[in-house]
């Protein structure tokens, strides 16, 4: 298995303009995969802009994927209808953290790198990858694919691994 990076954390914030699956409103939660780890949100009822701030937890391990979720719509009698789905690159959150250990980095808060919104990626604005005392961040807000609308707000932290004393 490849080497482990850290521990992941992500918490799913809040979504905007979902889309109705329900009559007038959805039911929805998120599904959150890191290559075989899979985590996902409570479900809020009724709502299109929901607020969860759910901390997830995954174990990031070289070589680094892409984190990709999906959001649905909970039903009780029928499958979960699905309301679109993003992925993000890890890759630059990972280098951003190799470089913080090289660059000692002061306290404070240093944004590290900005990653810009193309069509490669799922970014519906710029997002920035911080140091903030010592944790590498990302704040992200991923616009979802295959729907007409929907935005999903993550806060990304990367937690070093605890280093190895050697013998």
């Amino acid at each position: 298995m490849g080497e482990q990076l850290g521990l992941l954390k992500v918490t799913v914030v809040k979504g905007r303009k979902l889309v109705i699956r329900d009559f007038r409103t959805s039911d929805p939660y998120v599904v959150v995969k890191l290559g075989n780890q899979t985590a996902k949100t409570k479900f809020i009822n009724s709502c299109l802009n929901p607020v969860w701030n759910e901390e997830l937890s995954f174990s990031l391990k070289e070589p680094v994927g892409a984190l990709s979720l999906e959001v649905f719509d909970k039903d009780h009698f029928k499958p979960d209808d699905k309301m679109g789905h993003a992925h993000l690159n890890l890759q630059p959150l990972s280098s951003a953290a190799r470089l913080k250990q090289f660059a000692k980095v002061s306290s404070a808060e240093t944004i590290l790198r900005k990653i810009v919104a193309d069509t490669d990626n799922c970014l519906a604005r710029e997002s920035s990858i911080s140091c903030i005392n010592g944790e590498v961040v990302q704040s992200v807000w991923l616009r979802l694919c295959a729907v007409k609308s929907g935005e999903i707000e993550l806060k990304i932290k990367l937690i070093d691994p605890p280093v190895a004393s050697s013998k």
